[in-house]
């Protein structure tokens, strides 16, 4: 009868399969609290704030002389608490005023803050912007933007000026004289005594002009002409019917032929000025007769002695 033996002795490949397994189990767990205290997050209170269907900026609209207001939801999901203060920035950032400039969140807690934008009574209506910048301890920020529409008329107006030619270069400045911002739009015409010199259709710049900003830029003119006598025209159009029109004029003239075609008027006029002063004056009657009689008188001959003598 054959001896039993109490277990029987597994094949060496279970013992790899088992460590192949822990070791996954290992990966595709999450880490324990790594990285939960860099995943805090800064946004527009609401339904949905914490998820993909939260508020991308806060919007706020009212008149001049009100006071809109809103909140702020602060997310720690790290196991320390956090530490956040917040500031407004941008055009709308010095009406903005928090409950609470410094804020602690515990671990693991979501706090909602109450915020207020108070318009003043000079508002411009429009629109504007601005931020709530959260900071946290280190230096980490959060930024959210802030869209605010001041209630009232809009006026869309819009201004070229000071425009001058240096060299191949047309200078001008644009000046948002309204209160909304605008994009504006640019046309370049130019004329010389002989014809148009340059004729650009109008095209969109690169510059957005809030209310009351005023920016200088600078037009290339590499085909500049050498002689000739020019006048450009700026034409600049925004949306709401915002347009203006500006001129200027310039004389473009070589050095070294201006030069040298004053240096040939100076001497014409030397020489015509020397033949003045050569010029010998005229005389009176009383003076020719008194050269009459300085002059010897011719004899008197008889004619019959004349044709002898002939």
């Amino acid at each position: 009868m054959p001896r039993s033996t109490p277990y029987e002795r597994l094949p060496s490949t279970w013992y790899v399969r088992l460590l192949l397994a822990l070791v996954l189990v290992l990966l595709v767990a999450p880490p324990a609290a790594a990285g939960e205290g860099a995943g805090w997050t800064a946004r527009p209170a609401g339904a949905g704030s914490g998820g993909r269907d939260a508020r991308p900026y806060v919007y706020l609209e009212g008149a001049p002389e009100t006071v809109l207001q809103d909140r702020l939801s602060v997310t720690n999901p790290a196991r320390a608490p956090l530490t956040v203060r917040l500031r407004g920035d941008g055009r709308a950032g010095p009406w903005l005023r928090f409950a609470a400039d410094t804020v602690t969140v515990p671990a693991r807690t979501r706090a909602d803050v109450p915020f207020a934008l108070a318009l003043p009574g000079n508002a411009t209506p429009g629109d504007l912007a601005g931020e709530i910048v959260a900071s946290a301890d280190g230096g980490e920020e959060r930024r959210i933007p802030v869209r605010v529409r001041v209630g009232g008329p809009t006026l869309a107006a819009l201004t070229v000026e000071d425009v001058e030619m240096s060299g191949r270069t047309i200078r001008y400045a644009l000046v948002n004289r309204g209160n909304t911002p605008l994009r504006p739009r640019l046309a370049v015409r130019a004329d010389g005594v002989f014809g148009t010199l340059l004729d650009r259709p109008a095209r969109p710049l690169d510059v957005e002009l809030a209310p009351g900003r005023r920016v200088e830029r600078t037009e290339p003119w590499p085909d500049a002409p050498a002689l000739d006598s020019v006048t450009v025209r700026l034409r600049v159009a925004a949306e709401g019917g915002a347009r203006d029109e500006a001129t200027a004029s310039a004389a473009y003239v070589p050095v070294g032929p201006a030069v040298g075609g004053g240096l040939l008027l100076l001497g014409v006029l030397a020489v015509l000025g020397t033949g003045v002063y050569r010029r010998r004056p005229r005389r009176g009657a009383r003076e020719a007769e008194a050269d009459d009689e300085l002059q010897p008188a011719e004899e008197a001959r008889p004619l019959a002695k004349a044709g002898a003598e002939s």
